[in-house]
């Protein structure tokens, strides 16, 4: 590879029980964004469905399965655009219900990832923890992880995607606020840094029953350092250009010989066993 790609993050404001309109939206965000050079365009979590919901019975009817309705659409403009989507809505599988994100590309579905962090907010509070294990999609575009909203708070998600050869960790967010929370923009930050991966966060902008959300989605890249920012209160789209390559240099060479680090092979997993111990096991936390 070595090529640098587009990315662009569509800050949108979804209504909520409407998902035709969110799609079309949708498809015509990444027509725009194509069109400017991007080749994946990164929609917020709940994009295509509306969060705020006061019960599940209240979601069911918005709910799609995955690949259902919705995504088959936007995987035929992706094959038109021969672009890729990453896309937030509910997920209905059987009995169960998920907040998702699936990712699209010009061969189809490429995949989706499932939040496992739910907090008590919105339509989280009647949903189903995800349950598929955190995943790497291997693409023409790089290395891509993705989490949702309240799961970036969480470090190890993002170790895990970097662990498993992520250049890029993608998180669709919903979060609420005067503006985008600071909080989440240093775990940002954070998980960036720690893992030297570029971290691209995208938000919806809007009011959405009792909750106002500010856009404000940021992109940083493995030195830390911002190099994207998006417009706080207003539907638009952010571009950014990187080199997904740089973020698998993790051998860092300050001083040959002398100074040189390498944040993956000089960690001591040996000794981080209470970080997957239930809580419950963990007795000094309450």
């Amino acid at each position: 590879m070595g090529n640098n790609i587009k990315i662009a993050g569509a800050q949108i404001y979804p209504i909520i029980l409407d998902v035709n309109s969110n799609l079309k939206k949708c498809l015509e965000f990444t027509k725009e964004a194509v069109s400017q050079g991007a080749k994946l365009v990164i929609f917020p979590e709940a994009a295509l469905t509306g969060y705020c919901y006061s019960s599940l019975d209240e979601a069911i009817p918005v709910a799609e399965t995955i690949p259902g309705q919705s995504t088959e659409e936007i995987i035929s403009l992706c094959k038109e655009l021969n672009a890729y989507v990453i896309v937030g809505l509910i997920e209905k599988e059987g009995s169960k219900y998920y907040n998702a994100a699936a990712f699209l590309g010009p061969e189809g579905l490429i995949g989706k990832y499932r939040k496992l962090h739910l907090p008590y907010l919105g339509v989280d509070r009647f949903l189903n923890h995800g349950n598929l294990p955190p995943n790497i999609y291997d693409t023409e575009i790089g290395r891509i992880g993705l989490s949702i909203c309240f799961d970036t708070i969480f470090p190890e998600l993002a170790r895990v995607l970097t662990l498993n050869g992520a250049d890029i960790v993608v998180n669709i967010t919903n979060v609420p606020g005067p503006k985008f929370d600071p909080k989440m923009a240093h775990c940002i930050y954070a998980r960036a840094i720690e893992n030297l991966i570029f971290h691209v966060a995208v938000n919806r902008v809007g009011k959405e029953r009792d909750w106002s959300f500010p856009g404000g989605g940021m992109a940083v890249d493995p030195e830390g350092k911002l190099i994207a920012e998006a417009k706080e209160n207003e539907e638009a789209i952010f571009y950014i250009e990187i080199d997904p390559t740089i973020a698998r240099q993790k051998h860092k060479v300050m001083i040959p010989g002398q100074l040189e680090i390498d944040v993956m092979r000089d960690r001591r997993p040996e000794f981080y066993s209470d970080i997957v111990k239930p809580l419950e096991d963990n007795s000094r936390i309450r």
